[in-house]
């Protein structure tokens, strides 16, 4: 999800008309969401995975952990850049601010790539052997517990629309049972019409993952 949308940024930010503030407040209402939601994977790490290994993985995660948390440092700096841009550029869409949008979310996809890569390559395989499945979905729970409601469809849609479908149906089957019949539905409608309204398309170009 975040490859794809913040890769996508770029050019969507290129693309709006100098003086379309209209256009441009779409937009920025996209990056705030991916923002948020960035913002919460991180803090959940941060606070429920990285002091854990720590303690259980010796040396070996001690030293991922490490590169984990400067990565993150590094990530954070760059999204307050990109929030300060897209406030400067979202009042009156000039593109000059667009371009210095831009920059900052190309910056961060090239920051935000490499720790993704490594957090998958390194950092996962300690977190499968030392953290139980009670405490991941304890870091998952608090992390929803400070999305909105109204838009958890939504970032369900956006974080499923690459998704395997094996994996997807195990997370669904660990949501109340009133919701599994409906929630696969319901998100990809969310994502539809989001993605239509911020790329002109219902399906944007998908992202091809590192191997």
């Amino acid at each position: 999800m975040f490859r794809r949308e913040i890769g996508l940024a770029p050019d969507v930010v290129s693309g709006v008309a100098a003086g379309d503030a209209e256009r441009a407040r779409i937009v920025t209402e996209h990056l705030d969401l991916v923002d948020t939601v960035l913002r919460h994977h991180h803090h959940g790490e941060d606070e429920h995975l990285w002091p854990r290994l720590i303690t259980r993985g010796g040396p070996e995660a001690a030293a991922v952990v490490r590169v984990m948390e400067d990565q993150h440092e590094a990530i954070d700096k760059a999204t307050v850049e990109v929030r300060d841009r897209a406030a400067a550029w979202r009042a009156d869409a000039d593109p000059q601010e667009g371009e210095a949008l831009a920059g900052a979310l190309r910056r961060l996809l090239d920051l935000l790539v490499e720790h993704l890569a490594v957090e998958e390559e390194q950092a996962l395989p300690l977190i499968e052997r030392h953290i139980t499945a009670a405490e991941w979905e304890r870091m998952v729970a608090e992390g929803g517990a400070g999305i909105a409601p109204e838009q958890m469809a939504l970032i369900f849609g956006m974080m499923t629309y690459e998704g395997d479908p094996d994996t997807i149906r195990d997370i669904i089957a660990t949501m109340p049972p009133e919701v599994r019949p409906v929630i696969a539905d319901l998100a990809a409608q969310a994502y539809a019409r989001h993605a239509l309204q911020v790329y002109g398309t219902s399906t944007p170009p998908r992202t091809e993952m590192p191997r």
